[in-house]
């Protein structure tokens, strides 16, 4: 429990707004963050006694006074304040690592991590396990802060957490109950300048487990394995290529041998779901749910927001918002969930990363329409693999161009393979963006799920 310290919060939004008025009672606060930020949030921050300061130069509000520094997880480890803090001793956290501290006893942990599926895991563990269990609740990267609801969570509840790698770097005390990796792949390597780092990271959704705690480990990737082999606690594994004590075989989920999950029920489509949901039965199987309920939940899973999310029908084409795709392995997934031709919406942040990997799965691409930092390189790779590609310079165009030069029968897709943050805040602005322009466009055919 943090009392009597200085804390130095270094980035606001919502997380440091949360970790903030939890660390306000018992702390002296200062919040800095180099961009304006909510003005109510702003005036309620400065009634509880906490300092807000909006400056492009924070260095110079860091000193030896300092006891903690919280780090907002979307600020790299060579920030200039966060160097300055290790120079000092002052220890770099998170506001998972804060929140951690303040949960009542008992209480237990899944945490889910991977480089995709994690949110569609995560809420699929938290529906079930709401359905089933009382006292459960859903926090972390899925959008709702632990620090916002850590006091309100009573002892012996059940807390299921999507944990980002971001969120990973800076956690040494927290540890869950049962960790869950759904894959691991190239990405976010801007942030991590290498993908050794990077699974590093990844590996730290494993930190602290004891002999008792569960491991829920995708069979089929080679990095899960790796990083999770010298892991001191319980193991279970998930594969659609081979048998586990969760696998796909023929249409079928089977858990320990028994059927579980006719796939052909399902409203949620592709392999890579039905990966997120075997790693969701035996998460929910390790706490006694039965097969009954799995199912009943399960097969009325309609998905999330902003993940193949089917957006409408318009004059015979089907339009998916798949906004969460923020890198090109979870491009490749969404490519794979279609049979009919499709027109992509490919851009946003340029974070170096190659579209070549892309290739294999472009064999039902009629046009690629691009824009945003990366439209140039994206042009580029498609002239040079054949795909034909319109360059326009912002999402409203593309939407358009995508619909004017598609066909009955086609799919439209945003699938943007890169981060959203050249032209958003955030992949679920851009997906609201996307979907509001679609709207324009004219009236439903009809209702359609994937």
């Amino acid at each position: 429990m943090y009392k009597n310290k200085k804390i130095f919060i270094l980035g606001m939004a919502r997380s440091g707004y949360a970790v903030a008025k939890l660390l306000s009672k018992d702390n002296a606060v200062l919040v800095t963050d180099c961009k304006n930020q909510n003005e109510e949030h702003v005036n309620d921050l400065a009634k509880r006694g906490v300092d807000v300061v909006i400056t492009e130069e924070p260095l110079g509000l860091l000193d030896e006074s300092f006891d903690v520094m919280v780090k907002n997880p979307g600020i790299k480890y060579n920030h200039p304040c966060v160097i300055k803090a290790r120079e000092l001793d002052i220890p770099v956290i998170n506001e998972l690592e804060v929140a951690y501290e303040y949960l009542n006893e008992g209480i237990n942990i899944i945490g889910v991590t991977g480089s995709n599926g994690k949110t569609t895991t995560t809420t699929l563990i938290y529906e079930i396990m709401k359905r089933a269990l009382s006292n459960v609740y859903l926090a972390g990267n899925i959008g709702t802060p632990l620090c916002e609801i850590v006091e309100s969570i009573p002892k012996d509840s059940y807390l299921v957490m999507e944990i980002s790698d971001h969120q990973l770097c800076d956690m040494y005390r927290f540890k869950t109950n049962v960790s869950v990796i759904t894959n691991i792949s190239e990405t976010h390597l801007d942030f991590h300048d290498s993908y050794d780092r990077y699974k590093l990271m990844k590996k730290r959704i494993f930190n602290n487990l004891e002999s008792k705690d569960l491991g829920v480990i995708n069979k089929d990737n080679a990095e899960c394995l790796e990083i999770s082999k010298d892991v001191d606690c319980q193991k279970e594994y998930f594969s659609r290529l081979e048998t586990g004590d969760c696998f796909y075989q023929d249409g079928i989920i089977y858990y320990q041998g028994e059927a579980v999950i006719d796939t052909s029920k399902l409203m949620i489509k592709g392999y890579h779901n039905y990966e997120n949901i075997m790693a969701a039965i035996l998460v929910c199987k390790h706490y006694g749910i039965s097969s009954d309920i799995i199912r009943e939940v399960i097969y009325n899973f309609k998905g999330v927001e902003h993940r193949l999310e089917f957006v409408k029908c318009l004059r015979g084409r089907e339009i998916y918002n798949d906004s969460k795709s923020t890198n090109v392995e979870s491009t490749k997934v969404a490519l794979k969930s279609f049979t009919k031709p499709i027109v992509l919406i490919l851009g946003g942040l340029d974070r170096g990363h190659s579209f070549n990997d892309l290739v294999e799965d472009m064999g039902q691409i009629k046009l690629v329409v691009c824009y945003g930092e990366t439209k140039e390189r994206i042009k580029n790779f498609c002239e040079a693999n054949g795909f034909s590609v319109i360059v326009v310079d912002n999402l409203v165009e593309a939407t358009k161009t995508a619909y004017d030069k598609s066909a009955e029968g086609d799919i439209i897709l945003l699938s943007p393979a890169c981060a959203s943050w050249d032209q958003f805040n955030c992949f679920e602005e851009r997906g609201e963006l996307f979907k509001k322009t679609v709207e324009s466009l004219g009236e439903d055919d009809g209702i359609k799920e994937l």
